[in-house]
């Protein structure tokens, strides 16, 4: 484990949030020189702290107004059945996140489509349509007070 101190944790707060900040704007940011600024993030990225930078796009112009979190059961707990599941849930380009959870499902899924007839069709036509999928339930989001992946 790399051992973040104060300054590290400064320099990820202020790169997660504006990511395309020049190294002399962050280092003013937290007060260290540009060198040394961009030594620690070099350092960051190397370790694999920093796995990447992105691009945050507006859902609703990008045609993914509506959200929903989805909680899916698998009728058979086997690697084969599990495997299965994520490869479709990777290629269906509605889903945004699978994640593999403990507790009373095996996956929580965050979809994204245009509207709520966009939803539907995702789950008649991929989640209705995965083999071992024995359990769905849906949670559309009606609003975020609070949403740090797209500061």
């Amino acid at each position: 484990m790399t051992k973040i101190d104060p300054i590290d944790q400064n320099i990820l707060r202020v790169l997660g949030r504006e990511g395309r900040i020049s190294n002399v704007a962050l280092a003013e940011r937290v007060h260290l020189s540009p060198s040394a600024c961009l030594r620690r993030v070099q350092e960051l990225e190397r370790v694999g702290v920093i796995r990447g930078y992105r691009v945050v796009t507006d859902p609703e112009r990008m045609g993914r107004g509506l959200a929903a979190y989805v909680m899916v059961g698998l009728s058979s707990h086997t690697k084969a059945a599990q495997e299965g599941f994520e490869r479709a849930m990777a290629i269906a380009p509605e889903v945004v996140e699978c994640h593999n959870i403990a507790g009373a499902f095996e996956y929580m899924l965050r979809v994204e489509s245009a509207d709520l007839a966009g939803y539907k069709r995702f789950h008649t036509e991929i989640l209705g349509t995965q083999s071992h999928v024995n359990a769905i339930t849906s949670y559309i989001v009606m609003g975020s007070s609070k949403d740090e992946r797209a500061l």
